[in-house]
């Protein structure tokens, strides 16, 4: 298949569909009625020979020819991507589409440069279009290896060949427990302590090993790998969990959760900035992430201070 500029268009339109979740959702990302989505679908379809995705009372899915096709759609687009970042600063313009990827619920932490770094990085180059992606840890290694994303800000815990990781801040994480859990009430000592090893963990999937150790626990009864899960179990009454600080604040103010023991029963996640090795950066990425390391520096703490 000859790459032409209707394909680029077409495989775009794909990318939003899928990262919408359905032709319904992609309309206003789009700007384009249902029709016509279905209309360039169709035309995708055809122009690839296979069929991509199902439609129906199930709701929309990829079939397996359309997964490996938006896996390879993300990494061209990417690298379309990176070519105008590239053939922008040729001529000492920033400009194009710089994708980066964070994860969820950071919003809140007032330690997180991503909002000074996009206030100021978008005065310097405002004809850069960011694309902002959420995605689990692994997954932005991944994407940011196959070059579907320039840039991505997260906790890292392990080191990934290929990639170059920048340690920016850290994220205070605290024990918390729900007005109805049994730990709630307990003041801190051995029964507390034991009240704990027999409690659910809704622990962390990337760093649960390092959380059962802590707690004594011998295995979790739940792993997720999102801010929002984990709290929605913890809020149950039914599990114990780690959250950060900054997000469970609200709940916490309202007395909805407690924290358990803070002094003792806390760890914290280093977050790293990570690009690929090679090659080197187009000036735009190399920029934003200049912005993402000052306003980081800005916002320095005493470690430990909550």
């Amino acid at each position: 298949m000859q790459v032409q500029d209707a394909d680029l268009k077409l495989l775009r339109v794909f990318d939003t569909v899928v990262r919408c979740g359905g032709y319904a959702a992609a309309q206003s990302a789009l700007n384009l009625g249902g029709s016509r989505i279905s209309e360039y679908m169709s035309q995708l379809e055809t122009r690839m020979g296979v069929r991509l995705c199902e439609r129906g009372r199930a709701g929309f899915r990829l079939t397996e020819d359309g997964a490996h096709l938006h896996e390879a759609a993300q990494r061209l687009l990417g690298a379309v991507d990176t070519f105008s970042l590239e053939s922008g600063a040729l001529s000492k313009q920033l400009r194009g589409a710089l994708r980066f990827g964070v994860i969820e619920a950071t919003l809140t932490d007032d330690q997180s440069p991503l909002l000074p770094a996009i206030r100021s990085f978008v005065r310097v180059a405002p004809d850069v279009h960011l694309q902002i992606v959420m995605d689990t840890p692994a997954g932005m290694e991944q994407r940011v290896l196959d070059g579907s994303l320039h840039l991505a800000l997260g906790p890292f815990p392990d080191r990934v060949a290929g990639l170059d990781y920048r340690t920016l801040y850290r994220e205070e994480q605290l024990l918390y427990c729900a007005s109805p859990h049994p730990v709630y009430s307990c003041p801190p000592g051995p029964r507390q302590l034991e009240e704990i090893s027999r409690s659910k963990l809704a622990a962390r999937t990337y760093l649960g090993g390092q959380e059962l150790t802590l707690l004594q626990i011998a295995e979790a009864a739940a792993s997720v790998d999102n801010v929002e899960g984990r709290a929605l179990l913890i809020l149950s009454g039914n599990y114990l969990g780690f959250l950060p600080a900054h997000y469970a604040h609200p709940w916490e103010q309202s007395g909805l959760l407690k924290r358990i023991n803070p002094h003792r029963l806390r760890t914290h996640l280093e977050f790293k900035a990570i690009r690929r090795h090679s090659p080197q950066p187009a000036r735009a990425v190399q920029g934003f992430l200049d912005h993402l390391v000052s306003a980081s520096q800005q916002r320095k703490r005493p470690a430990g201070k909550l």
